[in-house]
């Protein structure tokens, strides 16, 4: 890397962190502004930060791995999401804005009451510390890629930059940003694949050169059996991560909610194609990396193709969609400690500005501590392992009762909290006590029918159980109205003034971004029409964003 991919980075790291201190003093206002982004966000933020935030964990460098080692296996692994996708905006979604909570935790506490609801924050806590550091490790792998920084000083000054903007604004700046990173990475991918693709001498020459097998749909490792046990899960992880239900439960009403999921949908549909590309080209220029190497894959082709200021763009692209579900996995954990952790069990009369306060500083401590074990993931097999093993062991079994519970009046506290302990606890034990007592070790199939089949069952069997001895739980959770409706007339004025904020802030954003682009494309000595012309459509689509509200009637205050 030069000098000119340096600033260009700090540019748009930057640009990402004002962005956070842009919405500090909306998000201090009350708690509903810094934990619901006022309640009532627009779907279409909502949709690309749930995708930005959930295509990020482990594209680059999970996926980018198997797509440079398998081909086309990256490709519908990720196809599964858009099915779980569908699924979720056609029967989840809906259910979750209709219950009236603000999260899933709100919703465990009011329904099933509040040591249900502790049991399964402090696992969702644990979960997310590992989940989040999952995220924040392949961030520091790929900057250590590029520069040459040692990984951990990468590690730890990427964390802080996210837990700092995070701390900052709450979700407000959380969903912006995720919009904002959402364009930088799309124009980073868009100007590196046609480039890749002349390194190697066109599309052609991509399917001549490419290994024996490497379009073949399912392998040893990921067979078809395993990819219909994914499908179950990312239903599950999709429609129950804490962190993706408040952009079902923050917009205005039920059928926005549905819109968030089939946005999901539509662009995961299209995005496996267009984003795995780049390692599978650079499998045909450098077929040699062994071991963890091939988790740099992504960010060794853009070194590779890219001219200088480029290879910066494209960095602060991955830097930015990764880093997305580690500030959405944040924000979320900050929410769930002060508004059901810390309010009821240690200040029941706490107002608006102490749950504030104690969030950012809970997002400070938790950010240190995902930092910590972000840092030992190579201790534990590379990212690949971790991030695959955590969603088989936990994934079902934290995640799936509680949707199930969504659709059923035969759940009871108890029943959840049993189902839960008992998937985890066997698939821990296949995990980590039969392969060093009895040489039994799961392969990735198998572990992952067992991670989300077992929960099932377990389920199903509870069902008939309660339906046979003619026995209900609690009943359903029903808002009276959409939420939009319980807001005062004064409530909703705010939040729609913050809506325009907020869209504002995106278009000004974008247009700091198109206009960046174009200045690097000028520079460029190759492929300057290319860079120009990614740097151009994205200055009219801010522009036209920026058109739509201003010719919005605007809300009195």
């Amino acid at each position: 890397m030069e000098r000119t991919d340096f600033y260009v980075m700090a540019i748009f790291a930057l640009l990402i962190f004002a962005i956070g201190l842009t919405f500090t003093k909306a998000g201090s206002k009350n708690g509903q502004a810094f934990f619901e982004a006022g309640g009532a966000t627009p779907w279409w933020i909502n949709g690309l930060s749930l995708f930005i935030s959930y295509f990020s964990a482990g594209t680059f460098v999970v996926w980018g791995s198997i797509a440079y080692k398998s081909g086309l296996v990256a490709n519908v692994i990720q196809l599964t999401m858009a099915i779980s996708g569908f699924l979720v905006a056609r029967f989840i979604a809906g259910k979750w804005k209709q219950t009236g909570a603000m999260t899933a935790a709100d919703y465990l506490g009011r329904r099933f009451g509040v040591k249900t609801q502790q049991f399964y924050t402090y696992l969702i806590l644990l979960l997310s510390l590992f989940s989040t550091a999952a995220v924040l490790y392949p961030v520091g792998k790929m900057v250590h890629v590029a520069t040459l920084f040692p990984l951990n000083t990468c590690i730890i000054v990427i964390g802080l930059i996210i837990v700092l903007y995070t701390a900052a604004g709450g979700l407000w700046a959380v969903l912006v940003t995720d919009v904002v990173q959402f364009v930088i990475l799309s124009a980073s991918v868009f100007i590196v694949i046609p480039i890749a693709f002349s390194e190697i001498g066109g599309v052609s020459e991509f399917f001549k050169r490419a290994p024996s097998g490497f379009f073949q749909p399912f392998n040893a490792d990921y067979t078809f059996e395993f990819m219909l046990a994914f499908v179950v899960y990312q239903l599950f992880y999709i429609g129950g991560n804490w962190a993706y239900v408040q952009r079902y439960t923050s917009v205005a009403t039920v059928k926005e909610s549905k819109k968030v999921a089939y946005l999901f949908t539509i662009l995961y549909l299209v995005s496996p194609i267009i984003w795995m590309l780049p390692p599978m080209i650079y499998r045909i220029i450098n077929p040699n990396l062994q071991g963890l190497e091939p988790e740099g894959a992504y960010m060794m082709i853009c070194q590779k193709v890219l001219p200088a200021g480029l290879i910066g763009l494209v960095l602060a692209g991955m830097i930015s969609a990764t880093s997305s579900k580690a500030n959405t996995t944040i924000n979320l954990v900050a929410t769930v400690f002060a508004n059901d952790i810390y309010k009821p069990l240690l200040r029941p009369k706490s107002s608006d500005k102490e749950l504030i306060l104690m969030a950012r500083l809970f997002t400070l401590l938790f950010g240190a501590a995902t930092i910590i074990v972000a840092i030992l993931i190579p201790r534990a097999g590379g990212v690949v392992e971790v991030v695959l093993s955590t969603a088989s062991i936990a994934g079902g079994a934290l995640f799936g009762p509680i949707i199930w519970s969504l659709f059923t009046r035969r759940q009871t506290a108890s029943s959840l909290v049993t189902i839960s302990v008992v998937s985890l606890l066997v698939s821990l034990f296949f995990k980590v006590v039969t392969p060093s007592l009895f040489d039994l070790k799961f392969n990735r199939t198998v572990e992952t029918i067992v991670g989300v089949g077992l929960p099932v069952l377990l389920l199903l069997a509870f069902e008939l159980y309660s339906k046979l001895n003619d026995k209900l739980g609690p009943d359903y959770m029903k808002a009276p109205v959409e939420t939009t409706g319980t807001q005062t007339i004064a409530e909703h004025a705010a939040s729609q003034r913050q809506n325009v904020f907020g869209v504002r802030v995106i278009s000004i954003s974008m247009a700091v971004i198109g206009i960046g682009v174009i200045v690097l494309g000028i520079l460029a000595p190759r492929f300057s029409g290319i860079v120009s012309g990614v740097g151009l459509f994205i200055l009219v689509m801010a522009a036209m964003i920026w058109y739509k509200i201003r010719v919005t009637k605007p809300v009195p205050a």
